[in-house]
């Protein structure tokens, strides 16, 4: 059962094979403790057009994407998407995050996950469990 939620950037370098996204992530592959958001896969999908590997790598991150549970968005998950965007909105909150940011950690609240991300604005997002991690 998955515990953690794959942001765009530790996917990213897991695909690249840098060394500390490696070390992190196998473990959860491992125990199939690891998703993620086709909201990723556009994402990481787009930074790698801009490589010229890109297209062996599309296959590599579709590949990827069978032992990487992605997520599907649901009603309950924009609902939550919704209400988020309305508490993060000053002057009531502590400001807003992207659209696509706040999908994903709407979709990790709706699946009780923990956001994993090199992105520290997440931690902006209440209830919200979040691990910032380097994968340099």
């Amino acid at each position: 059962m998955a515990r953690y939620l794959l942001d765009s950037g530790p996917l990213a370098a897991y695909l690249l094979g840098r060394p500390a996204a490696v070390a992190l992530i196998d473990p959860w592959l491992d125990a199939r403790a690891v998703a993620t958001s086709p909201l990723v896969y556009a994402e990481v999908g787009e930074y790698l057009l801009g490589r010229p590997d890109g297209p062996a790598r599309r296959r590599q991150l579709r590949e990827l994407l069978w032992v990487i549970r992605p997520y599907a968005l649901t009603y309950a998950t924009l609902e939550r998407y919704g209400e988020l965007r309305r508490r993060l909105r000053p002057p009531h909150g502590p400001g807003l995050i992207g659209d696509l940011d706040t999908l994903l950690a709407a979709t990790a609240l709706e699946r009780g996950l923990t956001m994993v991300t090199t992105d520290s604005d997440f931690r902006r997002v209440p209830a919200l469990e979040v691990l910032v991690v380097t994968v340099r």
